[in-house]
């Protein structure tokens, strides 16, 4: 997570990237873009504002080099060299070009960034930032004519959300440089991760825990959701939630422990993790610090109905792992030859 209150753009210029499968050629500025007050006034936060609620770090990545990392090496060429900032931005378009390799790849405008001031974990540095405008919105606009007003519909960029973009800080740790990266079209996000910028998660408590959490979400729906029933997974999935809101550091044995009551679910447990590990090329420590900001933002993804095929849902509160346990009961009824939960409460709310 960024804080812009102190943050200014010194350096912006505006490209547009093709794609080489349907013949869109890239189209390129050879100046700087220099702001009147009101634009700048709603660009600065435009860019910025996405990476306020970001937790979790990236750092550049490559199979033989990192210094061989095309972005990488942009990057550090615009922080060394004030000079290099326009030819360099044409160099990163075209770079995003080469990486189009699908027809499904979307054209749009491309806006590169130097930005002063950016506070990150009590540090203020400088910014690269690489922003993608793929889709465009219609709006009205009204004119004069022959004193009367008419109207006609245009097209521009929606001042609410980027599409894709990047922040490259101009600060480094025993990985390299700190990334963050937003996607709010992630359709393709090969194309703009692993492809473009080519980076990997950081390693540190904000991955090991969003790992971890990952690892359980899929556990719950593909083993307990399978095998046991919904009430299973969403009493795994509360006391989950509920073991990571208690301590601050994780250890995975005495997780297991306070989670699970059958050793059978254990094995289960442990078998999973294993396949996990190695489908997504993940290593899930045994013991980490965790990242509160990550399990306030990955809880919010987790869904806790029950989802019944006579139309009806039994929503389950994630914060309350004693509930669905004590509460809700399952059952079979050998006349309608149905199964069914029979809930159990003091009032109505």
């Amino acid at each position: 997570m960024i804080t812009r209150k102190l943050a200014t753009i010194s350096k912006f210029i505006i490209h547009k990237v093709g794609n080489k499968h349907n013949d869109t050629k890239n189209a390129f500025s050879d100046k700087e873009v220099h702001f009147d007050e009101e634009s700048y006034d709603l660009m600065l936060p435009f860019l910025l504002r996405p990476f306020g609620t970001v937790v979790q770090s990236y750092r550049f990545n490559h199979h033989a080099n990192v210094e061989l990392n095309e972005i990488n090496s942009y990057a550090k060429s615009i922080f060394t060299d004030d000079d290099a900032f326009v030819e360099t931005s044409k160099n990163i378009v075209k770079h995003l070009f080469e990486q189009s390799d699908s027809a499904q790849i979307k054209t749009g405008d491309v806006l590169v960034a130097l930005f002063e001031g950016i506070e990150y974990k009590e540090m203020v540095t400088n910014a690269i930032g690489i922003f993608k405008i793929e889709s465009k919105t219609n709006f009205f606009q009204t004119y004069l004519e022959d004193n009367s007003y008419d109207v006609l519909v245009q097209q521009g960029i929606s001042s609410k959300k980027v599409d894709k973009g990047c922040l490259i800080l101009n600060q480094t740790d025993m990985e390299g440089n700190i990334i963050l990266s937003v996607d709010n079209n992630s359709y393709d996000a090969q194309y703009w991760l692993d492809k473009f910028l080519n980076i990997k998660y950081a390693d540190d408590m904000n991955n090991h825990t969003h790992n971890y959490l990952d690892m359980c979400s899929e556990f719950s729906t593909e083993i307990l959701k399978t095998s046991f029933g919904e009430q299973e997974r969403n009493i795994f999935l509360a006391k989950t939630i509920d073991y990571f809101k208690e301590n601050e550091t994780i250890n995975v044995e005495n997780f297991k422990e306070e989670v699970f009551k059958d050793e059978n679910h254990i094995q289960l447990f442990e078998d999973f993790k294993k396949e996990y590990e190695e489908e997504q090329k993940v290593l899930l420590r045994n013991q980490f610090d965790l990242a509160e900001a990550v399990v306030k933002k990955d809880k919010k993804k987790i869904k806790t109905e029950i989802k019944l095929d006579t139309n009806i849902q039994i929503k389950l509160d994630i914060d309350a792992p004693d509930a669905a346990e004590e509460f809700l009961e399952r059952g079979y009824d050998e006349e309608k030859k149905m199964y069914y939960y029979k809930v159990f409460f003091n009032a109505e709310g």
